[in-house]
């Protein structure tokens, strides 16, 4: 018998006499809450994806408690568990309202969890519970209707605690979901298009109509990024002032109509309508409830990208040749290394007067809108202590919101604490609401919230560089660059905090002013629209090459939608002549602007439809 057959003896002798414990030996199950089968009346939220690597479920409500989360969870065998609950009080100003319960088997355990009075997602201890059968109901009860969250669940007959560091959590969530080391593999795709609001739906459709492969990736589920149902922004920006006839074909057939800001019709901003059109395309794959966290390359060179589902957990890689970064924040190009920028540039470096005099983080903010509607009776809403406190000296008299309801002046940093933002946001509404609910009874007695926003509508993040940095000066001087492309004609719109809101709420502001700068229409130079020094990388969207003085005339969505359009149409160029976004400008920008103007001669400079 040699050493190693001893030692191994003495080992099973251990653990058969409890003188040492094996992890291996305890029974482990880990429950995903946006994996429930039936999520009730919880919605599946991702906004602190880049914080938590995961989604998770959120009670909202509106104050009214929404109906339970149930789910079939399979244990290893009967017997005691420990449970622990991941979660976070959200508001815990000094404790919060996300009050839930999880019920095992029609019975309540481990007492309540959302209300700690500590701020941050952490994982709280829920004691021992005894699993009688095999196969089990969960159940996540809601007992406010004010957004409690809950990211998973977590049984174990040992008693330590999962890991606190997201990390850990995705080897955790690897072993025991049993997701497998290699994601599901998807193309080669001649185009993927990460980001599915107007930039890159609009992108994904003209690169398919022109021949190409597409994959267009979304991290929720549905399209339209801010002009859907679930932001509900009404689409800006004119296209019928374009330079190239060509251009705005696909904005106008996505586009519903201008229903507002904040319509509480859902089907105004025609959720539908995208999906349809979008699935209509026979060389379009759509990856829906996807978000990207990782990317593969080569150098300077993206191979693929790699999603995890919000819903499944499951991976994808999606491998290609040319990529369009359509997300608004970035994200391609800042996991690729792309130059970016974010916050405000000095007026020294740009030459702007319509910028800081010192560079800062200074963004614009997020908007959650609202709406309520009239009753026929009076409703009741509650106290909210926890809220942004209002009185009769300040509060906001409205019946639904606007575009102003506005949080992350560089106080948040909108991509990192866009939870955070979002819940600021929520604060707010409640609070203001609450306010008006109990001390205007005659005005809002008969009113009751119909529709609020969780998913926050982003303005600025970061802003990805270009061959060319757009400026203000470029605007106001309507600059007419050989390779222009998509005619702009929103004002240069800087919002900033309100006066008296800031007066009221200082450095906690949520409602903005603005001060619309005029311009004529303008062009927006190709070179904006793909990376400096990632080489096959495209962008549209919120995220191309511009300052922020200049980010504030470009970023409405029409005009997003037409860069999205001019990214299809030059990838296409790109892939028949086998060159990069740069070799197109380069070589065959003569193509690009003859496919924009719908096969018209080449004109180097054009004469603008109307005077400048």
């Amino acid at each position: 018998m040699n050493i190693q057959m001893i030692r191994n003896i003495m080992c099973q002798l251990a653990l058969l006499t409890g003188m040492i414990p094996s992890l291996s030996a305890q029974e482990q199950v880990l429950v995903e809450a946006e994996s429930f089968k039936n999520t009730g009346g919880w919605v599946i939220d991702q906004q602190a994806y880049p914080v938590l690597q995961s989604s998770y479920l959120m009670a909202h409500g509106m104050g009214r408690p929404v109906a339970d989360a149930v789910t079939q969870v399979q244990f290893p065998k009967a017997g005691s568990y420990h449970l622990w609950v991941k979660t976070k009080d959200w508001a815990p100003f000094p404790k919060g309202p996300g009050k839930f319960e999880v019920w095992l088997n029609g019975k309540a355990v481990g007492g309540t969890f959302g209300e700690s009075g500590i701020a941050g997602w952490k994982w709280y201890d829920g004691g021992q519970v005894k699993v009688d059968q095999v196969q089990s109901e969960l159940r996540l009860k809601d007992l406010s209707g004010f957004n409690g969250r809950c990211d998973a669940l977590y049984f174990t007959s040992g008693s330590a605690a999962p890991p606190q560091d997201s990390a850990g959590m995705a080897q955790l969530r690897k072993k025991l979901l049993k997701l497998g080391d290699s994601p599901a593999q998807e193309g080669p795709f001649d185009l993927v298009v990460v980001g599915g609001g107007m930039a890159g739906t609009c992108a994904a459709i003209q690169a398919s109509r022109l021949g190409l492969k597409v994959a267009l990736v979304q991290d929720r589920p549905v399209l339209g990024g801010n002009n859907s149902s679930e932001v509900r922004v009404h689409l800006m920006g004119d296209i019928d002032k374009n330079y190239y006839p060509k251009l705005g074909r696909i904005v106008r057939e996505l586009d519903n109509g201008d229903p507002g800001n904040g319509d509480p019709e859902a089907k105004s901003y025609g959720d539908k309508r995208k999906s349809d059109i979008v699935k209509a395309e026979r060389n379009l794959s759509l990856f829906l409830n996807t978000y990207v966290y990782q990317v593969e390359k080569e150098r300077n060179h993206i191979k693929a990208v790699i999603g995890r589902n919000t819903i499944t957990n499951k991976e994808t890689k999606i491998s290609g040749i040319y990529f369009s970064d359509c997300t608004g924040d970035g994200t391609v190009g800042y996991l690729a290394g792309a130059e970016y920028r974010m916050g405000r540039e000095s007026r020294d470096e740009t030459g702007e007067s319509f910028a800081p005099e010192k560079a800062d983080n200074f963004t614009l903010g997020t908007s959650n809108l609202w709406a309520s509607l009239p009753t026929d009776s009076v409703t009741e809403f509650p106290e909210t202590p926890w809220a942004l406190p209002f009185t009769d000296e300040y509060h906001i008299d409205e019946e639904k919101s606007d575009w102003q309801w506005e949080t992350g002046f560089g106080n948040f940093n909108t991509i990192t604490q866009a939870e955070e933002i979002r819940d600021h946001n929520l604060r707010a509404i409640y609070g203001n609401w609450s306010y008006l609910k109990h001390h205007k009874t005659e005005k809002y007695g008969k009113r009751q919230l119909a529709w609020v926003a969780y998913i926050g509508g982003k303005r600025e993040s970061r802003r990805l560089i270009g061959d060319h940095v757009l400026t203000q000066m470029d605007i106001i001087e309507g600059k007419m660059y050989p390779d222009a492309t998509a005619t702009a004609t929103w004002t240069i719109d800087l919002h900033f905090p309100q006066e008296k809101n800031a007066l009221y709420f200082p450095g906690e502001e949520f409602f903005a002013s603005t001060k619309h700068i005029k311009v004529a229409p303008y062009t927006i130079p190709y070179r904006c629209l793909y990376s400096k020094n990632i080489d096959n990388l495209f962008m549209a969207g919120r995220d191309i090459s511009t300052t922020h003085v200049a980010f504030g005339s470009t970023r409405v969505m029409r005009t997003c939608g037409m860069m999205g359009e001019v990214v299809g149409m030059a990838a296409s160029i790109a892939k028949k002549h086998s060159t990069t976004p740069r070799g197109v400008y380069q070589d065959y920008l003569k193509e690009l602007v003859s496919m924009a103007q719908d096969g018209e001669e080449f004109q180097l400079n054009p004469e603008p439809k109307e005077k400048r």
